[in-house]
């Protein structure tokens, strides 16, 4: 099981931190997840590990990942498969494997990740951690390889909502986590529960029930929007892709054939189909502090060596809030399917991340009593 690509000759006094190998770090190699990155040194850390390391941590190790973070699975052909502590033969998730993988081993109390469409949220439920994507631009991405730039987030995973409360303080100067102070304060609505396999479904629903206000909305998922993201991970890889095709895996290379096909027509319509998405999704939050979803419709999917054809079924929950740029917590719920963790997305508009931290924390207290 390739959890760490790389680990740093001495780590210092603190708290376990594991770092997505896409994540820049000064003197120690950084792949991204790619051989053609394979011996490459950076001379800069990415800010986000320099904050994460100002406060305390310690980074224990870089995090293997789907290649180029492009995919939702843990298999990659260049650095070897991330395992499933869990379940040995289910995927741990993707992209950020290696840091959910990590956690549920204990390898690291703390683990730094990306989320595209899913990357922080996806691995979590598979691995049964918690895991964040902040509001877009909250957490810094310099220092980061890009996928598709306007999707792109960086956040905090652990095995408590705890965790990434913390790691939140250090991650944005000035956060404050002080909001709400009882489920009873919020007026949650509850959507696509029907997405979701009949345990699945079960743990979701149950986790909703212990918000006192509630109601079911009928919140929208999008549609025609991936095209903009493929065009902006066409661009991600100029002076790449495909000069050196032969380099990508198989996976990759196929997704990226078609990202640079994606013609000017295209992706501007795919652009006014995000833009309208967002004025659908304001007005169902309207009234609703929060809202509740299954995280994944199903548990882990068992492990395959292409993503390709389960790929829009694992992202279908988790890439609206992408496509958005709102805050969403990844929180398991209980054992579901073949006994398997099933998660639970906490989600509030762009600047609430705050009050989704502070939800995740008090939901993740009531079910376990």
């Amino acid at each position: 099981m390739t959890v760490f690509l790389a680990r740093p000759e001495q780590v210092g006094e603190g708290i376990p931190l594991a770092v997505k190998d896409l994540f820049d770090t000064a003197g120690l190699r950084t792949t991204y997840g790619s051989i053609l990155f394979a011996d490459h040194v950076p001379a800069s850390t990415a800010e986000a590990v320099v904050r994460l390391e100002a406060a305390g941590y310690a980074n224990v190790g870089k995090a293997n990942l789907h290649e180029f973070a492009y995919g939702v699975g843990s298999y990659n052909p260049h650095f070897g498969d991330v395992l499933n502590p869990l379940a040995p033969d289910r995927t741990a998730g993707g992209s950020s494997s290696g840091s959910a993988a990590a956690l549920a081993a204990g390898l690291a109390e703390a683990a730094l990740g990306t989320d595209s469409g899913g990357s922080i949220r996806i691995p979590s439920a598979c691995c049964g951690v918690v895991g964040f994507k902040p509001s877009y631009g909250l957490v810094p991405m310099e220092g980061c390889f890009p996928l598709a730039p306007s999707f792109d987030h960086a956040g905090p995973m652990g095995r408590d909502v705890a965790t990434c409360a913390r790691m939140m303080e250090a991650l944005v100067p000035g956060y404050d986590g002080a909001e709400p102070a009882s489920l009873e304060e919020l007026e949650v609505g509850v959507a696509w529960l029907d997405h979701a396999e009949p345990l699945v479904r079960a743990r979701v629903q149950a986790a909703a029930e212990l918000f006192p206000r509630r109601r079911e909305v009928a919140f929208p998922l999008p549609e025609g929007v991936s095209t903009v993201f493929m065009r902006e991970v066409a661009e991600s890889h100029e002076g790449l892709f495909p000069e050196q095709a032969d380099a990508y895996g198989d996976n990759v290379r196929t997704k990226l054939e078609r990202c640079v096909k994606v013609s000017e027509v295209k992706f501007e319509a795919a652009a006014r189909r995000r833009a309208e998405y967002r004025e659908r999704a304001v007005e169902a939050m309207e009234g609703i502090d929060l809202l509740v979803t299954p995280t994944l419709g199903f548990v882990a999917p068992p492990a395959v060596t292409d993503d390709l054809a389960i790929r829009e079924a694992v992202i279908r929950l988790t890439f609206p809030f992408n496509t958005l740029g709102w805050p969403a917590l990844a929180l398991p719920c209980g054992p579901a399917e073949d006994g398997l963790p099933a998660s639970v997305q906490l989600v509030a508009p762009a600047g609430e991340d705050a009050r989704v931290v502070a939800a995740g924390a008090l939901l993740e207290r009531a079910l376990e009593t």
